[in-house]
């Protein structure tokens, strides 16, 4: 259960900060300081959680579900996307994905070797894997909804 709570801490965090925390409060109303609190590992904070509505209005404007994507993750659900947003108004190619794709996981794979050169893994080490995980993530929820395009037509 713990390691449910930390994942949705993560995730929560990874989306506020895909956003901007200054973005994030103007959005939700809440303050930069319950924000934090909404992520935070500190014991006083672990029973904390953002709220519902945030959360959707938050991944309105986000590149990716973050919190949607930990929750389906959770109870054995995969999400699927009929309209994806991206950063850049450009349509990505299956080329671009597997490109992109390859890079993604290179970069992940070199952070792990970084991470496990001293026979363990830190906090700090374990955010920057988590982070290079959800982008190889979204590289592959990309090139998935080019395949169902491709697919269709």
């Amino acid at each position: 259960m713990k390691s449910l709570l930390v994942n949705l801490k993560n995730h929560t965090e990874t989306l506020i900060k895909d956003i901007g925390i200054e973005a994030a409060s103007d959005l939700t109303g809440k303050s930069k300081a319950s924000l934090g609190r909404y992520y935070s590992e500190h014991d006083e904070h672990l029973e904390r959680f953002i709220t519902v509505d945030s959360v959707a209005l938050l991944e309105q404007k986000a590149s990716f579900p973050f919190v949607t994507l930990a929750l389906a993750e959770s109870s054995g659900a995969t999400l699927s996307f009929e309209e994806h947003r991206t950063n850049n108004a450009k349509q990505k190619t299956v080329n671009s994905g597997v490109v992109s794709l390859s890079q993604r996981f290179a970069m992940l794979m070199s952070e792990y070797h970084q991470s496990i050169e001293d026979g363990s893994i830190s906090k700090a080490e374990s955010k920057r894997l988590f982070k290079e995980t959800v982008a190889l993530q979204q590289v592959l929820t990309d090139m998935k909804i080019s395949f169902e395009k491709l697919h269709k037509n």
